[in-house]
Protein backbone atom coordinates (compact mmCIF):
# COMPACT_ATOMS: atom_id res chain seq x y z
CA UNK A 1 0.00 0.00 0.00
CA UNK A 2 0.91 3.64 -1.06
CA UNK A 3 1.24 6.08 1.73
CA UNK A 4 1.66 10.14 1.23
CA UNK A 5 4.35 11.75 2.67
CA UNK A 6 2.92 14.34 5.63
CA UNK A 7 3.98 17.08 3.63
CA UNK A 8 2.20 16.41 0.21
CA UNK A 9 -1.00 15.06 1.74
CA UNK A 10 -3.01 18.19 0.37
CA UNK A 11 -1.56 18.11 -3.41
CA UNK A 12 -4.30 14.90 -3.35
CA UNK A 13 -7.34 16.54 -2.66
CA UNK A 14 -10.22 14.75 -3.46
CA UNK A 15 -12.08 16.97 -6.21
CA UNK A 16 -14.93 14.77 -7.03
CA UNK A 17 -16.05 14.98 -3.13
CA UNK A 18 -15.95 18.59 -3.06
CA UNK A 19 -17.77 19.04 -6.39
CA UNK A 20 -20.46 16.66 -5.19
CA UNK A 21 -20.80 18.64 -1.99
CA UNK A 22 -21.06 21.90 -3.36
CA UNK A 23 -23.82 20.73 -5.44
CA UNK A 24 -25.38 19.69 -2.56
CA UNK A 25 -25.03 23.02 -0.70
CA UNK A 26 -26.20 24.91 -4.23
CA UNK A 27 -29.12 22.89 -4.11
CA UNK A 28 -30.06 23.21 -0.56
CA UNK A 29 -29.22 26.55 -0.64
CA UNK A 30 -31.90 27.36 -3.26
CA UNK A 31 -34.40 25.23 -1.13
CA UNK A 32 -33.69 27.14 1.67
CA UNK A 33 -34.43 30.46 0.26
CA UNK A 34 -37.16 29.21 -1.43
CA UNK A 35 -38.62 28.79 2.54
CA UNK A 36 -37.96 32.10 3.54
CA UNK A 37 -40.37 33.50 0.74
CA UNK A 38 -42.86 30.68 0.72
CA UNK A 39 -43.00 30.15 4.77
CA UNK A 40 -46.65 28.96 4.66
CA UNK A 41 -46.04 26.60 1.68
CA UNK A 42 -43.50 24.25 3.26
CA UNK A 43 -42.49 24.74 7.14
CA UNK A 44 -39.60 21.89 6.50
CA UNK A 45 -37.52 19.99 4.65
CA UNK A 46 -39.42 16.40 3.37
CA UNK A 47 -38.70 13.89 6.17
CA UNK A 48 -37.59 11.09 2.70
CA UNK A 49 -34.96 13.07 1.62
CA UNK A 50 -32.09 11.55 1.75
CA UNK A 51 -29.44 14.39 1.54
CA UNK A 52 -28.25 16.48 4.19
CA UNK A 53 -29.73 19.20 4.99
CA UNK A 54 -28.35 22.53 5.00
CA UNK A 55 -30.02 24.00 8.16
CA UNK A 56 -32.15 22.41 10.48
CA UNK A 57 -34.82 25.40 10.80
CA UNK A 58 -36.53 24.31 14.04
CA UNK A 59 -33.06 23.99 15.52
CA UNK A 60 -31.43 27.20 14.62
CA UNK A 61 -34.56 29.06 13.90
CA UNK A 62 -33.91 32.98 13.92
CA UNK A 63 -30.71 32.29 12.07
CA UNK A 64 -32.18 32.07 8.54
CA UNK A 65 -30.71 35.89 8.03
CA UNK A 66 -27.19 33.66 8.10
CA UNK A 67 -27.54 31.67 5.16
CA UNK A 68 -25.58 33.74 2.79
CA UNK A 69 -22.91 33.96 5.09
CA UNK A 70 -22.72 30.85 5.56
CA UNK A 71 -22.75 30.21 2.05
CA UNK A 72 -19.59 33.07 1.27
CA UNK A 73 -18.11 31.03 3.92
CA UNK A 74 -18.57 27.69 2.55
CA UNK A 75 -17.56 28.93 -1.12
CA UNK A 76 -14.15 30.87 0.32
CA UNK A 77 -13.11 27.42 2.36
CA UNK A 78 -12.80 25.76 -1.42
CA UNK A 79 -10.63 29.00 -2.77
CA UNK A 80 -6.53 28.03 -2.71
CA UNK A 81 -5.39 31.09 -0.81
CA UNK A 82 -4.45 29.84 2.85
CA UNK A 83 -5.70 33.08 4.79
CA UNK A 84 -9.47 33.10 3.35
CA UNK A 85 -10.09 29.71 4.47
CA UNK A 86 -8.99 30.30 7.80
CA UNK A 87 -11.20 33.27 7.82
CA UNK A 88 -13.72 31.07 6.32
CA UNK A 89 -13.63 28.52 9.11
CA UNK A 90 -13.47 31.27 11.49
CA UNK A 91 -16.75 32.37 10.36
CA UNK A 92 -18.49 29.25 10.43
CA UNK A 93 -17.42 28.58 13.89
CA UNK A 94 -18.45 31.97 15.16
CA UNK A 95 -21.80 31.51 13.38
CA UNK A 96 -22.11 27.99 14.76
CA UNK A 97 -22.81 26.55 11.52
CA UNK A 98 -21.13 23.46 11.85
CA UNK A 99 -23.27 22.50 14.73
CA UNK A 100 -26.83 23.18 13.11
CA UNK A 101 -26.13 22.37 9.60
CA UNK A 102 -26.04 18.45 8.42
CA UNK A 103 -24.44 20.08 4.71
CA UNK A 104 -21.59 22.12 6.71
CA UNK A 105 -20.38 19.69 9.29
CA UNK A 106 -20.28 17.26 6.22
CA UNK A 107 -18.38 19.66 3.92
CA UNK A 108 -15.89 20.05 7.06
CA UNK A 109 -15.01 16.46 7.78
CA UNK A 110 -14.23 16.44 3.80
CA UNK A 111 -11.32 18.75 4.64
CA UNK A 112 -9.76 16.79 6.92
CA UNK A 113 -6.87 15.74 4.88
CA UNK A 114 -6.47 20.24 4.29
CA UNK A 115 -2.35 20.91 3.52
CA UNK A 116 -1.80 23.37 5.82
CA UNK A 117 -1.27 21.52 9.49
CA UNK A 118 -2.58 24.52 11.84
CA UNK A 119 -5.96 24.64 9.70
CA UNK A 120 -6.50 20.97 9.77
CA UNK A 121 -5.81 20.89 13.68
CA UNK A 122 -8.42 23.07 13.96
CA UNK A 123 -10.87 21.81 11.37
CA UNK A 124 -10.13 18.31 13.97
CA UNK A 125 -11.19 20.16 17.30
CA UNK A 126 -14.60 21.89 15.39
CA UNK A 127 -15.55 18.50 14.42
CA UNK A 128 -14.19 17.29 17.72
CA UNK A 129 -16.52 19.55 19.32
CA UNK A 130 -19.77 19.27 17.52
CA UNK A 131 -19.54 14.90 18.42
CA UNK A 132 -19.41 16.46 22.34
CA UNK A 133 -22.49 17.94 24.38
CA UNK A 134 -21.87 21.86 24.68
CA UNK A 135 -21.59 23.54 27.61
CA UNK A 136 -25.11 22.86 28.72
CA UNK A 137 -25.11 19.40 28.15
CA UNK A 138 -26.66 19.09 25.07
CA UNK A 139 -25.54 16.72 22.27
CA UNK A 140 -25.79 18.55 18.37
CA UNK A 141 -28.49 17.17 16.48
CA UNK A 142 -28.93 13.71 15.59
CA UNK A 143 -28.87 14.94 11.47
CA UNK A 144 -25.74 16.80 12.12
CA UNK A 145 -23.87 13.97 13.94
CA UNK A 146 -25.26 11.26 11.59
CA UNK A 147 -23.42 13.56 8.29
CA UNK A 148 -20.72 13.46 10.52
CA UNK A 149 -20.41 9.75 10.81
CA UNK A 150 -21.54 9.21 7.64
CA UNK A 151 -18.23 10.47 6.45
CA UNK A 152 -16.40 9.48 8.77
CA UNK A 153 -17.14 5.61 7.65
CA UNK A 154 -15.19 6.36 4.55
CA UNK A 155 -12.21 7.10 6.01
CA UNK A 156 -9.38 4.82 4.48
CA UNK A 157 -5.44 5.30 5.44
CA UNK A 158 -4.75 8.73 4.29
CA UNK A 159 -7.35 10.60 6.00
CA UNK A 160 -6.34 8.67 9.36
CA UNK A 161 -2.77 9.43 8.73
CA UNK A 162 -3.96 13.02 8.73
CA UNK A 163 -5.39 12.77 11.90
CA UNK A 164 -2.29 11.05 13.69
CA UNK A 165 0.08 13.57 12.19
CA UNK A 166 -1.80 16.69 13.63
CA UNK A 167 -2.02 14.92 17.10
CA UNK A 168 1.37 13.87 17.13
CA UNK A 169 1.90 17.82 16.41
CA UNK A 170 -0.56 18.83 18.94
CA UNK A 171 -1.48 16.36 22.06
CA UNK A 172 -4.13 18.72 22.99
CA UNK A 173 -5.99 16.91 19.77
CA UNK A 174 -5.80 13.33 20.90
CA UNK A 175 -9.31 13.16 22.56
CA UNK A 176 -10.77 14.83 19.27
CA UNK A 177 -9.11 12.11 16.71
CA UNK A 178 -10.02 9.10 19.25
CA UNK A 179 -13.74 10.65 18.81
CA UNK A 180 -13.08 10.77 15.37
CA UNK A 181 -11.74 7.66 14.95
CA UNK A 182 -14.59 5.46 16.90
CA UNK A 183 -17.06 6.40 14.44
CA UNK A 184 -14.45 5.04 11.60
CA UNK A 185 -15.64 1.12 11.15
CA UNK A 186 -12.19 0.28 9.46
CA UNK A 187 -9.65 2.30 11.50
CA UNK A 188 -8.15 -0.22 13.43
CA UNK A 189 -6.72 -2.00 10.52
CA UNK A 190 -5.59 1.27 9.31
CA UNK A 191 -4.19 2.13 12.81
CA UNK A 192 -2.16 -1.35 12.55
CA UNK A 193 -0.81 -0.63 9.05
CA UNK A 194 0.26 2.97 9.57
CA UNK A 195 2.12 1.25 13.05
CA UNK A 196 4.04 -1.54 11.09
CA UNK A 197 5.26 0.45 8.58
CA UNK A 198 8.21 1.49 9.33
CA UNK A 199 8.62 4.25 6.59
CA UNK A 200 5.86 6.37 8.51
CA UNK A 201 7.09 9.07 11.11
CA UNK A 202 7.75 7.77 14.16
CA UNK A 203 5.80 9.86 16.26
CA UNK A 204 2.77 9.23 13.92
CA UNK A 205 3.22 5.75 14.67
CA UNK A 206 3.40 6.19 18.23
CA UNK A 207 -0.02 8.28 17.91
CA UNK A 208 -1.53 5.04 16.27
CA UNK A 209 -0.21 2.60 18.67
CA UNK A 210 -1.86 5.02 21.18
CA UNK A 211 -5.36 5.36 19.48
CA UNK A 212 -5.29 1.74 19.06
CA UNK A 213 -5.29 1.10 22.70
CA UNK A 214 -7.85 4.63 23.90
CA UNK A 215 -10.26 3.50 21.19
CA UNK A 216 -10.44 0.00 21.75
CA UNK A 217 -10.42 -1.74 18.89
CA UNK A 218 -10.19 -5.75 19.95
CA UNK A 219 -9.76 -6.46 16.14
CA UNK A 220 -6.48 -5.08 16.06
CA UNK A 221 -5.03 -7.34 19.45
CA UNK A 222 -3.79 -10.32 17.73
CA UNK A 223 -1.62 -8.06 15.15
CA UNK A 224 -0.13 -5.76 17.86
CA UNK A 225 0.90 -8.99 19.89
CA UNK A 226 2.76 -9.75 17.19
CA UNK A 227 4.18 -6.22 16.52
CA UNK A 228 5.11 -6.21 20.29
CA UNK A 229 6.84 -9.53 20.42
CA UNK A 230 8.80 -9.02 16.97
CA UNK A 231 9.89 -5.79 18.09
CA UNK A 232 11.25 -7.36 21.92
CA UNK A 233 12.94 -10.54 19.93
CA UNK A 234 14.69 -7.58 17.56
CA UNK A 235 15.84 -5.61 20.39
CA UNK A 236 16.81 -8.27 22.38
CA UNK A 237 18.56 -9.92 19.35
CA UNK A 238 20.57 -6.96 18.93
CA UNK A 239 21.72 -6.23 22.14
CA UNK A 240 23.19 -9.94 21.81
CA UNK A 241 25.32 -8.54 18.91
CA UNK A 242 26.48 -5.28 19.01
CA UNK A 243 27.46 -5.73 15.75
CA UNK A 244 24.09 -5.88 13.97
CA UNK A 245 22.29 -2.65 12.45
CA UNK A 246 20.85 -0.14 14.59
CA UNK A 247 17.29 0.81 13.24
CA UNK A 248 15.83 -1.57 16.17
CA UNK A 249 17.20 1.60 18.63
CA UNK A 250 14.46 3.97 16.55
CA UNK A 251 11.68 1.33 17.08
CA UNK A 252 12.38 0.47 20.81
CA UNK A 253 10.39 3.99 21.64
CA UNK A 254 7.31 1.96 19.90
CA UNK A 255 7.86 -0.64 22.68
CA UNK A 256 6.19 1.38 26.03
CA UNK A 257 3.34 2.65 23.98
CA UNK A 258 1.95 -0.70 22.36
CA UNK A 259 2.53 -1.94 25.69
CA UNK A 260 0.50 0.25 27.51
CA UNK A 261 -2.14 -0.43 24.54
CA UNK A 262 -2.13 -3.98 24.87
CA UNK A 263 -3.03 -3.16 28.45
CA UNK A 264 -6.56 -1.27 27.40
CA UNK A 265 -7.13 -3.89 24.87
CA UNK A 266 -6.82 -6.78 27.88
CA UNK A 267 -8.22 -5.03 30.13
CA UNK A 268 -11.48 -6.73 31.68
Amino acid sequence: MQYRTPGKIGMFHNHAVTSRIISLLEKYFLWENWCILFPMQLKSPPSYSPQPQLFLIEESIGNIELFPTVWGALEDFTKPDLELRRDALQRLIDLDAVRYSPVVAYFLVSKITEQDLDLRSQIIETIGRVLSPDENGYPAPQEVRSSIHLYLSSFRTRQIFALLEASAEDKSLEGCVSRLLDACPYAGNHLIDLLIDRKMPLDVRNQAAKMIGSVGYLDALPALERLHSRLESRIYGQKAMPFAPEESDIEAELLPVIHEALNFLRAP
